[in-house]
């Protein structure tokens, strides 16, 4: 999963950054409002984690703003402000929950975790397709009831795949899913990452298919067959 953290705390939006990444996912960070803003009208984000007390732009605004735009992106607020009206005024915006300063990070990620399960896979808490069953807020897969061993990057090029069911994803959205912004991702390095999981894939009846000039697609495929090349 892709998630924009908005924090202008260092020290906080250091080890909320090493959280989020340390579970598998991809974090770009905005010390201000008006970045947070301009970052959530140029990609694409599964989670925002968003302070209220930002620079240029209140985090409130940032909020209102992103539901102004009709985006039904999960937010979850963490803040120092812990008055009740405050929370029903920042829910009633259109955020999903709400975390106060200091928190502990297994809180935190317990509720990362939840508003993961809820948006991603449409409230169902696995996506399957054919023997493959994928657990995205855990960050687990299995063919059966065999777990698959994958990396963060090949469980991360799994998800943007199967998050996209008989639909295909161009190279430039693979490489946006799997990386931070002061990541890199060579083409070379994203074929390797498809190589090694077309290999733990393979016999699972699950394969990825490349679509000349266009991307890929994960699809089910016979089980005593090779992927598609």
């Amino acid at each position: 999963m892709r998630i924009l953290l908005a924090e202008d705390d260092p020290s906080i939006a250091e080890g909320i950054c090493a959280s989020l990444r340390h579970g598998g996912h991809a974090v770009d960070h905005v010390a201000a409002g008006n970045l947070a803003d301009a970052a959530l009208r140029d990609h694409d984000y599964d989670l925002l984690v968003l302070d209220l007390g930002l620079p240029s732009i209140d985090g409130s605004e940032v909020l209102r703003r992103l539901r102004n735009r009709g985006t039904g992106m999960p937010v979850l607020v963490v803040t120092a402000r812990d008055g009740l009206p405050e929370r029903i005024r920042v829910l009633d915006l259109g955020a999903d929950d709400y975390l106060v300063k200091p928190f502990a990070l297994a809180e935190f990620e317990a509720r990362v975790r939840a508003l993961l399960r809820r948006s991603s896979s449409q409230g169902k808490p696995e996506l399957m397709l054919g023997q493959l069953r994928l657990d995205l807020p855990g960050h687990r897969a299995w063919v059966g009831e065999t777990a698959l061993e994958l990396t963060a990057r090949e469980f991360g090029l799994l998800e943007a795949l199967a998050l996209r069911p008989d639909r295909v994803t161009s190279r430039a959205q693979l490489i946006e899913a799997l990386c931070d912004w002061d990541q890199e991702l060579t083409d070379n390095g994203l074929d390797i990452a498809i190589h090694r999981l077309r290999r733990k894939l393979h016999g699972s009846g699950t394969g990825v298919r490349t679509i000349r000039g266009l991307g890929y697609l994960l699809e089910e495929v016979d089980a005593t067959a090779g992927d598609a090349a």
